[in-house]
């Protein structure tokens, strides 16, 4: 990720530029659970990250660099794709899709006090989401919308608290599958609130960030897939305003 961040205007910090590098270890689990088809999955980022600015009128320039914060994630479908067994499955057409998730970030990650530019942010978040899939012959559309609640940050620079406001995010895909495990989709999302305060006063800082953008899924060998992702961000009100390139490897097993 690299791009300009619009910071808080209460901090004493302006004209901020990051470029980041992001590696995350994932794994997932899919199971039957009650007759339906769930999964959970969890992702452990380990972030190196160079930023540059003006601190109190000063050009300043800070690099971070070990663990953030791990993420984790439930999900449950409630319609369509229902368990099935490897032949079963690699024999299913698609269908229509609906499910709900709770993604849970864990304050894990490095995170020190008397610094404004932290890899972890010291707090729990919950993400609720709702999302659908409509497969169209070789056409494939989906949206979900979420919402990410945050507990306080009770030791903010210095001991102060922070807080944040519930943030919306809202997401649509729509792509084509050539053949299986080939596919190319175009991507949208939403980002709306998310304001901070500090110690009870608000920054003004809420989002409506918008960003768009293209992800091509490619099989490389059996069980082996490969996905190239580029995002940008079309309308920036607040946080990072960062052009996105990423690239992921995955291997998918079955247990019989």
């Amino acid at each position: 990720m690299s791009g300009d961040v619009l910071t808080d205007p209460s901090l004493p910090v302006s004209g901020v530029r990051a470029q980041i590098n992001n590696f995350v270890l994932g794994y997932v689990r899919t199971f039957a659970l009650a007759g339906r088809t769930a999964s959970f999955g969890l992702g452990v980022p380990f972030q190196h990250a160079d930023l540059s600015g003006l601190a109190i009128d000063a050009p300043t320039q800070v690099h971070r660099a070990g663990i953030g914060d791990l993420q984790m994630r439930f999900a449950l479908n409630l319609f369509g794709n229902p368990p099935l067994s490897p032949e079963e499955f690699s024999e299913a057409p698609p269908r229509t899709t609906l499910g709900i998730s709770l993604t849970v970030q864990a304050p894990t990650g490095q995170y020190v006090p008397t610094r404004l530019v932290n890899l972890g942010n010291n707090r729990w978040a919950f993400k609720p989401e709702i999302g659908v899939s409509q497969p169209w012959g070789n056409w494939f559309f989906e949206a979900s919308v979420g919402v990410f609640f945050f507990t306080a940050n009770t030791n903010y620079f210095n001991g102060q608290e922070r807080s944040q406001a519930p943030l919306t995010l809202t997401q649509f895909h729509g792509g084509y599958t050539f053949r299986p495990g080939l596919w190319l989709a175009i991507d949208l999302g939403y980002a709306l609130g998310g304001g901070a305060s500090v110690n009870g006063a608000s920054s003004g800082s809420s989002q409506a960030n918008m960003r768009g953008g293209v992800t091509l899924a490619v099989p490389i060998a059996r069980g082996w897939s490969a996905k190239l992702a580029w995002s940008r961000g079309f309308v920036t009100r607040a946080a990072g305003n960062y052009q996105m390139v990423t690239v992921a490897i995955q291997y998918r097993w079955f247990d019989r």
